[in-house]
């Protein structure tokens, strides 16, 4: 009887926390609404933004960033940076936030997968693969600040990626893209190859067999994962697209978004492979049958100084990605007729 009363006891604390929760976003989608109001006809030319756009750039980050947190993919901070780049990344933008989705929901999934076998080959590998702020940002900071540029270019919401109409923010949204493929393609490679691959990883900078878990190596089963989480993205934004832009008939085909998050995915998990041959120590410690990223006593180095952790480096492709990528597709783009 106490247990039931108990269970119920829950039950009710749960609905009214998410009754709370429900009318404080509420208020702050109306409150935000009414500033955009007060903004826009004080300065006149710029579009106050809808309420319900206030509350699903709100309301659904935060659904996903606590069910991310009780299902530990985030610690507490990891949890309030990604509240901040989920709304800021859907408010400028739904295929934005379908990007984002695509490369969180995966890359969480895989990283819970086939974990025993991981474990062995990893010294730092932790359970479900919780994430803090600094990861969060490192593969969120730069999709976020092309987001605001976005924002301040062309205000909240949906276009075509067509160069001749709107140059500046189609170059926004592929450099978005660009990052968010770029990370997911390495995300993919690291926690795809390692299970699948039945070969020995070969060292990107002089192709010689490594150890499995080495900085820098890569494999074929790791690179075609890093070419679908890559396309995976760019199918994300393009759904997106034939679901929300009215006019998508009178732009440039958007198709190409797709073949673009491949490219981006794969060449970023290169890019990613590449700096960390160069500038993340890999070394494999005897005492422990495992590579580490620490020199010590009972560690024969392999490749790679001290200079950058994993995630700087992660930081470091997606801004080369972000920033070089998109000049290559302009030339590239078909046209409409």
């Amino acid at each position: 009887m106490e247990c039931d009363r108990h269970l119920l006891m829950k039950e009710y604390v749960k609905m009214m926390t998410d009754m709370i929760v429900l009318c404080v976003t509420l208020a702050l989608s109306l409150f935000f609404w009414v500033v955009s109001l007060v903004i826009s006809s004080y300065y006149g030319s710029l579009q106050p933004v809808s309420p319900w756009r206030w509350l699903f750039s709100i309301l659904i980050p935060l659904v996903l960033t606590a069910r991310a947190l009780k299902r530990r993919s985030l610690d507490r901070t990891g949890a309030l940076a990604a509240l901040l780049v989920g709304f800021v990344l859907t408010m400028a933008n739904l295929s934005f936030f379908s990007s984002l989705m695509a490369f969180f929901i995966t890359s969480s999934k895989l990283t819970r997968w086939g974990g025993a076998k991981k474990r062995k080959m990893d010294a730092e590998y932790k359970e479900g693969g919780q994430r803090n702020w600094v990861q969060v940002f490192c593969n969120g900071g730069v999709p976020t600040e092309l987001a605001l540029l976005y924002m301040i270019e062309v205000g909240p919401g949906e276009i075509p990626v067509d160069f001749g109409k709107q140059y500046s923010a189609s170059w926004m949204c592929l450099s978005l893209v660009g990052a968010l493929a770029c990370s997911a393609g390495d995300t993919w490679a690291a926690e795809v190859g390692p299970v699948l691959s039945q070969s020995q990883p070969r060292l990107i900078t002089t192709w010689k067999e490594v150890p499995a878990g080495t900085n820098g190596g890569v494999t074929l089963v790791g690179l075609i994962a890093s070419l679908l989480g890559g396309l995976t993205v760019g199918v994300a934004f393009f759904v997106t697209q034939l679901l929300t832009v009215s006019d998508l008939h009178m732009a440039n085909p958007q198709w190409p978004i797709m073949v673009y998050g491949g490219v981006a995915g794969l060449l970023g998990s290169m890019v990613d492979s590449f700096l960390g041959a160069h500038m993340q120590y890999s070394g494999f410690d005897a005492s422990i049958g495992k590579v580490v990223s620490h020199e010590s006593a009972t560690t024969r180095r392999i490749c790679g100084k001290a200079i950058l952790d994993n995630n700087a480096v992660n930081l470091f492709s997606s801004v080369l990605v972000a920033l070089l990528l998109p000049g290559l597709a302009w030339g590239l783009w078909p046209q409409s007729e």
